[in-house]
């Protein structure tokens, strides 16, 4: 028995690997209980609870705005918009699918599946920067959160009214402490509140869905497409590269999830099921209410906080009030606090727990928010809007995912053939602090991207960020890799 306790062990059934956590890496600076991977036991999400996540991920303000996003800033009509948002996230389904392997297979949170590519301290780099975009989604959701709540608020007491946007700050607050008390509850929580969201969420979109229809007839949405300028393809396939810029978040740090489930088959159909039938239904939802508000309220509004409160109705708008305030903090919760817990917690394991980590991401994701709330209190002035942040933002930051994606495939599959050194994850005497290939691949692609931005005749690497990213990414970190070998047989 004190063998067993001074020494971890592996334990592998039925595909998966359980590690028996002993002396050896309990001592370790880059172990702490919540980054530890999970037990066999643990493993209790099936293809419903994956596919209840993606659900409750996708039904939010954001997802009912991205066809607003697409029509706006990149000029497609209506169900182009809808066929971007399809086709992003049938592509998305690919790196989510397979960085999910090793979650599953190992049961090891994102920043623990970095420490292969990267090395124990260099996955601090792409941890931190997916931390970072999930604080940024978490500021934006609160935000719509607070809006939902303010305006719940309202309906119950009048003269709430009175304070104006003061209201929506301070619905900011109150809706920020909500998610961070889901995660700081634990995993369970969060497959409770994912499980109980999915089927009514669902529900409701899909009756309203019916209801706009029955306003906006399918086929003046299709006589838009036709008559729609014959030179968008350029713009449609810059909207799926930002549509796919939208989940590349997820796409990386998805072992946060997949290592709570039973097994592989579960993961992938969970996923499948879960992730684009659900953002067609609400790119589908999003177009035709916003066309429907002309006919609801006299002009066209996008936002469905803002298209719901000037309805008038107090019993429809509390009801609906509800489930916006439901259906953001089942996506924020799980998206944007979860994520960036343990990226954070990777820094120090053995300083920052995940109270510590989720209180951090709290505080980053207010003060990306600090110049929205100061201007809808009126204290500054400008034309940045939530809309314009969204555009510029899913394009930019997509490039800077990929190459991540890329070399975590790479890796994982090409270069380790599905094989980690477990427990070496957490030890000091396995993996480099800095894996040189990993850093090479991630930095030359970006530089690529740097300079794309500024020259016409490379401007489409920049354009298709997420794709030139990850491919080059992937192939520069093989390359690096052979040369590696080449110099250092043993490794």
């Amino acid at each position: 028995m004190n063998e067993t306790i001074k020494k971890s062990r592996l334990i592998e059934r039925g595909g998966q690997v359980e590690m028996v956590v002993g002396d050896d890496v309990k001592k370790s600076r880059f172990f702490n209980p919540d980054l530890a991977p999970t037990r066999l036991s643990e493993r209790t999400w099936n293809t419903w609870h994956v596919a209840a996540l993606w659900i409750s991920l996708s039904i939010c303000v954001p997802t009912y705005t991205l066809g607003g996003v697409l029509t706006t800033y990149f000029g497609l009509s209506m169900m182009q918009a809808v066929a971007a948002i399809v086709v992003a996230n049938l592509i998305i389904l690919i790196p989510l699918t397979l960085n999910a392997v090793a979650g599953t297979r190992y049961g090891i949170p994102f920043p623990i599946f970095l420490r292969s590519s990267f090395g124990l301290t260099g996955s601090n780099i792409p941890a931190l920067i997916r931390a970072l975009t999930a604080c940024g989604w978490f500021g934006i959701q609160t935000m719509f959160g607070g809006m939902a709540l303010s305006r719940l608020v309202g309906v119950i007491v009048p003269s709430w009214h009175l304070l104006g946007a003061s209201g929506d700050v301070i619905g900011f607050f109150v809706f920020g402490v909500m998610n961070l008390y889901v995660v700081i509850r634990g995993s369970e929580s969060i497959k409770l509140l994912e499980t109980l969201a999915a089927p009514i969420l669902a529900v409701v979109c899909l009756a309203l869905l019916w209801w706009g229809l029955s306003e906006v007839p399918l086929s003046h949405l299709l006589h838009q497409t036709a008559n729609q300028n014959e030179h968008t393809s350029p713009h449609f396939f810059a909207g799926v590269t930002a549509m796919v810029g939208y989940w590349a978040t997820l796409s990386l740090n998805i072992p946060d999830f997949s290592r709570y489930v039973k097994n592989q088959q579960a993961q992938i159909w969970g996923q499948i099921i879960g992730l684009p039938t659900t953002m067609f239904m609400m790119a589908m939802l999003g177009v035709v209410m916003t066309e429907a508000s002309a006919q609801l309220i006299g002009h066209t509004v996008a936002d469905p906080v803002s298209l719901i409160g000037a309805i008038g109705n107090p019993l429809f708008v509390a009801i609906a009030m509800v489930l916006i305030v439901l259906a953001t903090l089942s996506t924020n919760a799980a998206a944007n606090v979860v994520s960036p817990t343990n990226d954070l917690q990777n820094m120090a394991p053995r300083w920052i727990t995940r109270t510590r980590a989720v209180l951090i991401t709290g505080l980053v994701g207010l003060l990306l928010m600090a110049h929205e709330l100061l201007k809808q209190l009126g204290w500054i002035h400008s034309d940045l809007s939530i809309e314009s942040l969204l555009s510029n933002w899913l394009l930019s930051y997509s490039s800077l995912l990929g190459p991540i994606a890329g070399i975590m495939v790479a890796d994982y599959f090409i270069i380790e053939q599905q094989q980690l050194d477990l427990i070496g994850l957490y030890r000091e005497d396995v993996y480099p602090r800095w894996n040189a290939c990993g850093i090479i691949a991630f930095i030359l692609p970006i530089i690529a991207t740097g300079y794309s931005m500024f020259s016409p005749t490379v401007h489409w690497f920049y354009d298709y960020g997420w794709f030139t990213g990850s491919i080059s990414g992937g192939i520069i970190y093989i390359i690096a890799w052979k040369v590696k070998a080449a110099l250092q047989p043993d490794r």
